[in-house]
């Protein structure tokens, strides 16, 4: 029964953030398909920020309203919403309407907020209903989290990047040559004038450039709603089995989950599973240093600075930073920074805490990586070593270290203010939500109004 348990919690931990993970992670495949082309990135972000009125409206509910509302139904609302969205992913995907003028992806987009809105909502309902099982199951349920990222980039890695093929496109108009004269002959009052056949001349045209991955978007989602589905039944599975523990308010589980209650807000581009990076590298003793009010301030600094690089601006210029440089510096910088992010949890619990000022230099170092990137992004399409395996190979790694070095920051902020007060984490949550919010708020309109990044038109030629 306990083994029983341990596997329903892990498959539903899973569902908390599967849905977003696994549509960034899909990304690579969409940019090219969808008219809002390389700026898609730039509307997921914005999107999700928006999405964060689900938690909050629960929390609010919870403060004044205490006991109102039950845990259970929200999650099999937001579970069922969530499978049923990402079946109506695989047939709605790339469908488009006229929005003022310019076509759309507007299905995409409000499925998405969808998304966003069940994994958003999952952050204040998935650790409450964990209080029904005993307090060893918590850790499970982290674990699960980490999951939620991993399992659809190795799906998406399954899937490749697909094989680039172009063929050049002529235009559907043909204009007609003048008839050449062969042969005039003069007859008494007749003009005779023998003309060869006319020559057809075709316009060239850019090429057109189709990527074919090992299975499509549609089974992709498919997919992805299955691993929904396995949520919803598993969830369905422990509403049962909780009716056999009595309702458990120990100190061990309320000082497992309560950071991760806080940390709601953080619904972010790709890599949400950090909200479970904080509660699973928890150390158990409740020491309390003490720090003083620079130190503290300099650490909500560090919060807020980092979600706004990760949950705003990095992820609204990835297709201009790595799509210069082909589709598969695209899929890879995606799949693996996915992969990356649950691993660094994991590494987390086994690394010593780092001094402050440690923390400052690591922040800069992930700043470093994270400024080449935008300075490609600024490039684009032509940034350097363009079209060498070099440049492809930077640009992936340069991605995967400033995800995975900015994923242990906020593990060790996490760690800092756990041990100060509720409080404490009260603020933190507030901190994640405005660098957040600032982050994403300033990149829209410089990529989707000022356009201050250029995307490759296909026929772009970069110097050599």
């Amino acid at each position: 029964m306990s083994l029983l348990t341990h596997l329903l919690v892990c498959i539903f931990g899973s569902g908390s953030w599967i849905a977003i993970n696994g549509l960034w992670v899909e990304l690579p495949q969409l940019v090219s398909k969808l008219p809002e082309g390389w700026n898609l990135p730039s509307y997921l972000v914005i999107i999700i920020q928006l999405a964060n009125v689900g938690p909050l409206f629960i929390t609010l509910l919870h403060r004044f309203r205490p006991g109102y509302l039950s845990e259970v139904p929200v999650i099999y609302v937001v579970l069922s919403l969530g499978t049923v969205a990402c079946v109506l992913f695989s047939f709605l995907w790339e469908k488009t309407s006229v929005v003022a003028g310019v076509p759309h992806s507007t299905a995409f987009m409000i499925l998405t907020f969808i998304l966003a809105l069940v994994d958003c909502t999952s952050s204040v309902t998935f650790l409450p209903f964990m209080a029904r099982l005993p307090p060893k199951y918590v850790n499970t349920l982290f674990i699960g989290e980490g999951l939620s990222g991993l399992l659809p980039a190795l799906v998406a890695l399954i899937q490749g990047s697909g094989a680039k093929t172009c063929a050049p496109v002529t235009s559907g108009s043909m204009t007609t040559a003048p008839p050449k004269i062969t042969n005039v002959s003069f007859i008494p009052g007749v003009l005779n004038m023998t003309t060869s056949p006319s020559l057809i001349a075709r316009t060239p045209q850019p090429e057109n450039c189709r990527i074919s991955a090992n299975f499509s978007p549609f089974v992709y989602f498919l997919l992805l709603s299955l691993m929904m589905a396995s949520c919803l039944v598993s969830f369905f599975g422990l509403t049962r089995l909780s009716k056999r523990w009595k309702l458990s308010t120990g100190d061990s589980l309320v000082n497992q989950v309560t950071l991760r209650s806080f940390n709601f807000q953080e619904a972010s581009a790709g890599s949400s599973n950090r909200d479970s990076c904080s509660s699973l590298a928890l150390p158990e003793e409740n020491r309390a240093p003490v720090w003083s009010r620079a130190q503290l301030a300099f650490i909500y600094i560090v919060v807020a600075f980092v979600n706004s690089l990760s949950n705003g601006i990095f992820p609204s210029v990835h297709t201009y930073s790595s799509l210069p440089y082909g589709s598969k510096a695209y899929h890879l910088s995606s799949v693996i920074g996915s992969i990356t992010h649950p691993l660094i949890c994991f590494l987390s619990m086994f690394l010593p805490e780092m001094p402050l000022f440690w923390l400052g230099v690591t922040t800069l170092v992930a700043t470093g990586f994270g400024a080449y990137n935008m300075a490609m992004a600024v490039l684009s399409p032509c940034p350097l070593l363009q079209g060498t395996r070099w440049g492809e190979a930077i640009i992936v790694t340069s991605w995967v270290l400033c995800g995975g070095i900015l994923t242990y920051v906020k593990v060790m902020t996490g760690v800092y203010l756990r041990k100060v007060s509720q409080s404490a984490l009260l603020w933190c949550g507030a901190a994640i939500q405005l660098g957040s919010a600032f982050g994403a708020t300033l990149m829209f309109p410089l990529v989707n109004v000022l356009h201050l990044f250029k995307s490759s038109n296909g026929i772009t030629h970069c110097p050599s």
